[in-house]
């Protein structure tokens, strides 16, 4: 994963969002849910197959990107640096969904 990924805003009937990396790859996830975090705003994404699909099974990889907006004003999503910032954020995300499976 680069540095910073172009955010396409998800369309929300299918919370597909596409994301190009710096070399014109363009990869697809599925939008989980964004995560505030110490002043900042993360999205928790799913990883999509080559078709668009999601994996089968337990094999899904969730990614958490911090959301910064780009000179004009764009949102854009950026890789997480620091590993431990990372861990809580998804950490809080995984917490938020065993809240909402208990209601």
């Amino acid at each position: 994963m680069t540095d910073e990924m172009l955010n396409n805003i998800p369309e929300e009937e299918d919370n597909i969002v596409e994301l190009t990396d710096d070399d014109g790859v363009v990869s697809k996830f599925e939008y989980l849910a964004t995560v505030p975090y110490d002043g900042d705003e993360y999205v928790a994404l799913l990883v999509l197959d080559e078709d668009g699909n999601e994996p089968e099974g337990d094999d899904g990889e969730v990614i958490i990107l911090k959301i910064e907006q780009d000179e004009n004003g764009e949102d854009i999503y950026v890789s997480v640096e620091d590993d431990e910032v990372s861990e809580k954020v998804f950490n809080l995300f995984i917490a938020a969904m065993d809240a909402e499976d208990e209601e």
